[in-house]
């Protein structure tokens, strides 16, 4: 690539010191290579952390220098903020649980359809992906798993088919979090911080899933460790435990709309229903009535008795029965229909109430209140008891997550704290850990509230979706050298920072675009998937492989593969892409620095006889 195109300068002689080096040539401290003057400085790039928490300045005048009429102001002003940040918290909640009621409006014909393939869902890869799609189309981890409950208790599933798609349940929760961190997308280092922390989640889902599932392919680890434990133990059903969220949410998303929880996993289980909108709200009580029989010729099947001049029969009538008062009762709308006015009420309503929330806590979490706040929630036990902060972080997201009964809720409440700088990316991977034991905990208590039919069925889903989550904790939390999630949704973020619409790239192919691939390949047969899906992942693998030796043992490989420098800039850059997609679309912002064209560096590191022998720069 030539260097007098516009917008290139031309390499500029740089002295770079060499630390540490052990050579023969003890006496040469410095030597000069040909860098571009456009490469980052090393130094420099050290200098700040961009993940560092932001410093909270105080702003005005303190406590003790305000008069009596000042700190009256200051108190009310407080406790307006207070409120408005509880409604607009309400609102958010709200919102989600419309969102998600949209998502089932518009998708439980498809969702059916898709449980119905049990040739389809005998595959592991593709029962992962029907779990993703499954749960991001319905918006709902606790619907999914009910649909895969009742599938299971009807034999219509096997519980060995149904690990994959727990596993894929668990990805897909992610996606609420993702969504949630793009309406911090205006403020490059919030919007760092947000898509990073909501990145997290996801990459440990995947990280996990990678592992276990190729595991449970071979040797169905979890379906036998779940029943063991059933087994072990004498079940029997129980009362369901009250859902507090639900509630407090209800009172205002009833008037809205409401939807048949059943529906879903009806039409999956072959039962057709027409609309899963709720009509009848009011108790089915059945009573028994005598009917004066109008033809003989029934007493043949029911047993008839004299009442007055003619005979009567026993039979079942239903009464008591009131409509529910929402705003589609006997509409004449179908459900794809208000399932559109649902999705763009609810997004706008969902996005508003994010921006207001996220400039309400802007305003609140300034000066020493922020820099309290901030110091709890990533307080650290004092020495030699550090490690147990992290773990009692997994315990609150868990008990906190029980108590809201959602998952989603929890973290999508997580990710704007991480975009204002309240809680650092340390502090929230455990957080996140936790919410997703404590999901698992509220569908395992809803499990055991199951009738006597489904009970074990219920019980053994729910205990694999617990121990899915436990055996994550154990793989990238347990040993400190292992919670790679972490760097890796730090490298994320930064380039999500300095190029925005890669969010909405990975947000695409993570969820939606790669799993209905992969769900496709699948409806042709396992050998086309693994004759497509192989190379494709063996080329992945390779290529990560290169990137992990370029980096920490370049001498290994052969000269040309010792950078990408050999491969076209779009190949191995983002910059081309970054052009023309803000050419393409206006709306997306430019990165605001060019990316560093550090192949020519590269190129003349790995050519100079030094740089190989001390490797450290």
């Amino acid at each position: 690539m030539s260097h007098s195109e516009p917008g290139h300068r031309a390499p500029t002689t740089a002295s770079i010191s060499l630390e540490g080096q052990r050579t023969g040539d003890a006496g040469m401290e410095e030597f000069k290579t040909q860098v571009p003057n456009w490469a980052p400085d090393l130094e420099e790039e050290g200098e700040t952390d961009p993940w560092a928490l932001p410093q909270l300045k105080a702003s005005g005048q303190s406590w003790k220098e305000l008069n009596w009429a000042g700190r009256l102001r200051h108190v009310v002003i407080g406790v307006l903020k207070g409120f408005a940040l509880l409604g607009l918290l309400y609102l958010f909640i709200c919102s989600l649980d419309i969102l998600s009621s949209a998502f089932q409006l518009l998708s439980s014909k498809v969702t059916g359809d898709i449980f119905k393939d049990n040739v389809v869902l005998s595959n592991p890869v593709a029962g992962l992906v029907i779990g993703i799609l499954v749960t991001v189309l319905v918006q709902s981890s606790s619907t999914s798993s009910s649909i895969v409950v009742s599938m299971v208790a009807s034999k219509l599933l096997t519980v060995q088919a149904s690990v994959p798609i727990i596993m894929g349940v668990n990805v897909g929760t992610s996606i609420t979090s993702t969504l949630v961190s793009m309406a911090q997308s205006g403020a490059r280092d919030e919007f760092r911080r947000a898509f990073g922390g909501s990145a997290v989640h996801g990459i440990f889902n995947w990280m996990t899933t990678l592992v276990l599932l190729p595991l449970e392919i071979v040797a169905r680890a979890l379906e036998k460790l779940s029943g063991l434990v059933v087994g072990s133990f004498t079940l029997s059903p129980g009362e369901r435990a009250p859902d507090i969220l639900k509630v407090l949410t209800q009172p205002l998303t009833h008037l809205i709309v409401q939807l048949d929880p059943n529906a879903i996993s009806d039409s999956a289980t072959g039962n057709v229903t027409d609309s899963i909108i709720k009509q009848w709200c009011g108790t089915e009580e059945t009573t028994v009535k005598p009917i004066q029989v109008k033809n003989i010729s029934e007493c043949s099947t029911n047993f008839c008795f004299p009442c007055g001049d003619q005979l009567c029969q026993e039979r079942n009538v239903t009464v008591n029965m009131k409509p529910c008062h929402h705003l589609f009762v006997g509409s004449s709308l179908n459900d794809l229909a208000i399932g559109f006015i649902l999705l763009a009420g609810s997004l706008l309503a969902l996005c508003s109430g994010l921006v207001l929330i996220v400039r309400l806590l802007n305003s609140i979490f300034h000066g020493r209140i922020a820099q309290v706040i901030r110091k709890v929630i990533n307080a650290e036990f004092p020495f030699p008891f550090g490690w147990l902060s992290g773990y009692l972080a997994i315990v609150v997201g868990a008990v906190m997550t029980f108590v809201v009964q959602s998952s989603s809720v929890f973290t999508a409440a997580i990710v704007p704290l991480m975009g204002v700088g309240v809680i650092s990316m340390e502090r929230a991977y455990p957080l996140f850990l936790g919410s997703n034991v404590g999901t698992t905990t509220t569908a395992l208590l809803a499990a055991l509230a199951s009738p006597a039919d489904m009970l074990l069925s219920a019980v053994q889903v729910s205990l694999i979706h617990l121990f899915f989550n436990m055996a994550g904790i154990l793989l990238w939390y347990i040993v400190p050298a292992f919670r790679l999630p972490v760097p890796l949704a730090k490298k994320f973020g930064n380039v999500t920072a300095r190029y925005r619409w890669v969010a909405g790239v990975y947000l695409l192919f993570s969820f939606f675009l790669i799993p209905l691939a992969v769900f496709g390949l699948s409806m042709a047969g396992g050998i086309v998937l693994a004759g497509v899906g192989g190379p494709l992942l063996g080329l992945l693998a390779l290529v990560v492989l290169i990137n992990l030796m370029q980096r920490h043992c370049p001498t290994w490989l052969p000269p040309c593969l010792r950078s990408w420098a050999f491969l076209p800039l779009w190949l191995h850059s983002l910059q081309p892409w970054d052009r023309a997609i803000t050419s393409c679309c206006k709306c997306c912002p430019r990165a605001q620095d060019p990316p560093a064209d550090t192949t020519v560096k590269e190129a003349y590191c790995f050519e100079n006889r030094v740089v190989l022998v001390s490797h450290r720069l």
